[in-house]
């Protein structure tokens, strides 16, 4: 992500990029940053991107915000992207979106469409998948926006760009603070990961296992342990520094993944209360739990 260039008026709506594998949303995320009221350009090639945004400078003026989707389609024109990004070319605030899915999620997807991967080339859809998941890389690692879609259905698809990118607010941090359970796996879109197993288990405990982590039994439980305020108190600095650094870099989103064994109790506890003093200390922090009710 890159600030305006000099000589840009500082009012310049901004500009989303937005990528990611086949059949993992693009589609469903473009229509809803329509929706928010950015002006929407669907498989533009990249070299067109600086001519884009002068036309809807011209037309819509420099408040208008954009939003261009681009996929493996464009090929070898990535590397223009990726130069434009860098450089910060097209003079707005530009935020890079990635759209990311499990392989075998993507396959079924893409089954029930009923439609080839544009990299398949004769072989099996998972080769196109494949494939395109080396083409895309780089800009998967580069991404200041990363939506999994693994386990979200369209509705909770559009809440999550929603939330991302319907505030407002152009120049905090928001942090997303989400618990999970490591036996489901971490979340792809992690920034920071850090692991709750070092508590004692309130799922042993009679009484305590059929609550949750947002029961005041099981939240006093895991955070009255002397180790979990130990960590509470040296953890949340460390979220300070890199907070401070996003900012400095560009960055305006950051994920902290809080794991326990079933993302039912511990993780669920320390989640919310990390989020709560991270609110307490002026941030824009919100808890999510992604895996609360599934056992």
């Amino acid at each position: 992500m890159h600030p305006p260039m000099d000589g840009f008026p500082t009012t310049r709506g901004e500009l989303v990029v937005v990528t990611g594998m086949t059949g993992a949303g693009r589609s469903t995320a473009a229509k809803e940053l329509e929706d928010l009221g950015f002006y929407v350009v669907d498989n533009l090639p990249p070299t067109l991107l600086r001519d884009v945004v002068r036309l809807v400078d011209e037309t819509r003026g420099f408040e208008q915000p954009i939003a261009v989707v681009v996929d493996v389609r464009s090929g070898s024109f990535f590397e223009t992207l990726q130069a434009n990004l860098a450089q910060g070319a097209t003079g707005r605030r530009t935020t890079l979106l990635f759209l990311e899915a499990s392989d075998d999620v993507l396959v079924r997807r893409q089954e029930a469409a009923r439609r080839p991967h544009p990299l398949q080339a004769g072989g099996r859809l998972l080769d196109g998948l494949q494939r395109e998941r080396v083409v895309l890389a780089d800009l998967r690692s580069e991404a200041d926006v990363v939506i999994d879609s693994t386990n979200l259905n369209v509705h909770q698809l559009t809440d999550k760009v929603a939330e991302a990118f319907g505030s407002p607010d152009s120049t905090s941090l928001k942090i997303t603070c989400v618990s999970f359970g490591f036996k489901y796996g971490i979340p792809v879109d992690a920034d920071l990961v850090v692991d709750m197993r070092f508590l004692p288990n309130p799922h042993w405990v009679p009484e305590l296992r059929a609550m949750t982590g947002r029961d005041p039994e099981v939240a006093d439980y895991v955070k009255e342990r002397p180790a979990a305020k130990t960590f509470l108190e040296q953890y949340v600095p460390v979220v300070q520094t890199v907070a401070e650094g996003y900012l400095r870099e560009g960055k305006r989103f950051m994920t902290i993944a809080i794991g326990c064994t079933g993302g039912k109790h511990r993780s669920v506890a320390m989640t919310e209360e990390i989020s709560a003093r991270l609110r307490d200390l002026g941030y824009d922090a919100r808890a999510t739990h992604r895996d609360l009710g599934r056992e």
